[in-house]
Order: structure tokens, then sequence, then C-alpha cells
């Protein structure tokens, strides 16, 4: 099962999702997107949030309200955290995340720690929780058959990028080619390289007009 949120302090909303239990935390973890951003609350038990981004935003695109409904969704989803305050809360992007064999159900590492931002949430916001839980839903998605079918939406969208691309060079090729054939033919045509007759220039016209007489 996986909780589903919608955060309405941006136009389109913008996804939030976490899973029921550490079980099903596994499962997002193995089918992901690359665009997830991982939220958690800092040395203590809590929900696994994700922030579903739009393709081509960075973590650091992430606008403020929406970086704060993530941060209070994790901390009102933490036994320990819900009730304390000034708790911290660590974000990643979710291919900065790691799991290697002999972790515990849940347990999760980072690649690289530089990738990971912290905040401290002063307090609970009610009103912002309450905002998001208005807009829950649950439901049993096919992880792998999404990330697979990104996956392949991806790979369509970069083939089409690239018959773009191809194109652009093909008709830049011959747009050149046409430039070219331009400048020779008029070089060819330049004054000081055409002939006005076939007597040459010294010729006395009246002679010639005789010459046809």
């Amino acid at each position: 099962m996986v909780f589903y949120f919608l955060s309405t302090v941006v136009s389109p909303p913008m996804v939030i999702y976490m899973g029921v239990d550490k079980f099903e935390n596994e499962e997002l973890l193995k089918w992901g997107f690359p665009e997830d951003v991982w939220f958690h609350v800092d040395d203590m038990s809590s929900a696994h949030v994700y922030l579903r981004l739009s393709r081509g935003m960075s973590i650091r695109d992430i606008p403020p309200d929406v970086l704060t409904d993530c941060v209070q969704l994790v901390k009102a989803n933490s036994i320990q955290g819900c009730k304390t305050n000034n708790v911290v809360v660590v974000y990643t992007p979710f291919e900065n995340l790691k799991k290697t064999q002999g972790m515990d159900v849940g347990q999760i590492g980072f690649h690289d720690q530089k990738q990971v931002y912290k905040v401290v949430v002063e307090k609970k916001l009610s009103e912002v929780v309450n905002r998001l839980n208005k807009t829950k839903e649950a439901k049993k998605p096919d992880l792998r058959a999404e990330r697979e079918r990104r996956d392949r939406e991806e790979r369509q969208e970069k083939r089409r990028q690239e018959r773009e691309e191809r194109q652009r060079q093909k008709e830049e090729e011959e747009r050149s080619k046409r430039e070219a054939e331009l400048r020779n033919y008029s070089s060819v045509m330049k004054e000081e390289n055409m002939k006005t007759n076939k007597y040459g220039d010294d010729v006395d016209f009246r002679q010639v007009e005789d010459d046809f007489m």
C-alpha cells in the first residue's frame, strides 16, 4: 500500500507519496523514479516520504512551500519526531540512496554525503498536515510497471530528440552547401569576370555596324 498526497501550494500540484510500512519502503527503494527526492527524519524512525519532481527539475528547484509540505509530512509520520520540536529532516535525490547487503529492512545509506540536505523543522504545522491529509489516497500500484513505463518513455523521447538533431544537422549542411554554391555563382558573375561582347573593349562600334551593312 502506498499513500499519495498532493501539494496544492503550487500549480499544477506536486505528488508526494510514502509507503505504509518498512516493507513497502523496500519496494519503493527498488522502483522509485530518478526524479524523486527522498525525505526522512534524521536519527529517528519515520516514514520514507518521496516528492516526485518534474523532468528537468533538480533538488534545488523545489519550491519553498512544497519543501515545507514534505518536511511537515515526514515529521507528522514519525512517532518520536511528531512530539519533538526542532527535529532535523534529511532529504536527497533518489539516485543517491544506497542499499547494501546486510542492511535491515527499511534501512538506507547514501552514495554521496554532499548530496544530502538538512532542514530543521521547528514545530508541527497542523494546518499544513491537515491540508495534505485531505488529498490522501491509498493505492496499490504496480511500482515495477510504472518505473518500466517511465524508462520506456524516456528512451522514446531520447530517440525523438536524436532524430530531430540529425534532421537539424542535415538541414544545416544543405543550407551551408546552398550558400557555398551561391557564393561561387556570385564570384563567376562578377563584372570583371564577364565579357560584355565578342569584339573586345577597343572595338570601334561604327566599324562593326558597317560590317553589317
